[in-house]
């Protein structure tokens, strides 16, 4: 038994430092280290291809959902409401700042530039340069996107563009320190 345990030990020291998992083996929750990277991969190329490149062929599940606020969209609303952004901004560039996965979801924790030069998705050509971030949960399926949730500052992006008046300065004692 003793022998056993040293074994085991020697082994998962060997994993450890070698960073090999051996066949079959998985990552935490269950799901193998192959697919997590091919579930973040796909997750890449929404960005890189599709939003910074324009050229929308990821896979997505026939029964896709994606979620963004208060409302549910199909998978040709996204697309629609994707290349407005890039009709609204020609020079649009989505930055991948954190990509994690785990199971069958991915997290993408991005920044968006871009100048304000074409018109889409209802916002006239401003000429402006904006700088926005967010966050897209996805869901996959059969390496295919399943479903999609997207959380953004729309507001600061608004006001970035000067379709909604900056915020009123602080007023009253309360904002400079206030008396007791």
């Amino acid at each position: 038994m003793k022998f056993r345990k040293i074994l085991m030990s020697v082994f998962a020291t060997f994993l450890a430092v070698t960073g090999v998992t051996p066949c079959g083996a998985s990552t935490s929750g269950g799901a193998q280290a192959s697919t997590l990277e091919q579930n973040k991969s796909l997750a890449r190329r929404v960005y890189e291809e599709g939003l910074n490149q324009g050229r929308f062929d990821v896979p997505y599940t026939a029964d896709f959902v994606g979620h963004g606020g208060p409302r549910t969209f199909t998978h040709a609303q996204g697309m629609a409401e994707a290349r407005g952004w890039r009709d609204a901004f020609p020079d649009l560039n989505m930055r991948i700042d954190l990509l994690i996965a785990e199971d069958d979801m991915v997290a993408v924790r991005w920044t968006a530039t871009g100048t304000n030069t074409g018109t889409g998705n209802g916002i006239p050509a401003t000429g402006r340069s904006v700088e926005t971030h967010g966050t897209t949960m996805f869901r996959m399926a059969d390496g295919r996107i399943a479903e999609e949730w997207t959380c953004a500052n729309s507001l600061g992006l608004m006001r970035q563009l000067g379709m909604l008046p900056a915020p009123a300065p602080a007023s009253g004692s309360a904002a400079k320190g206030g008396s007791r």
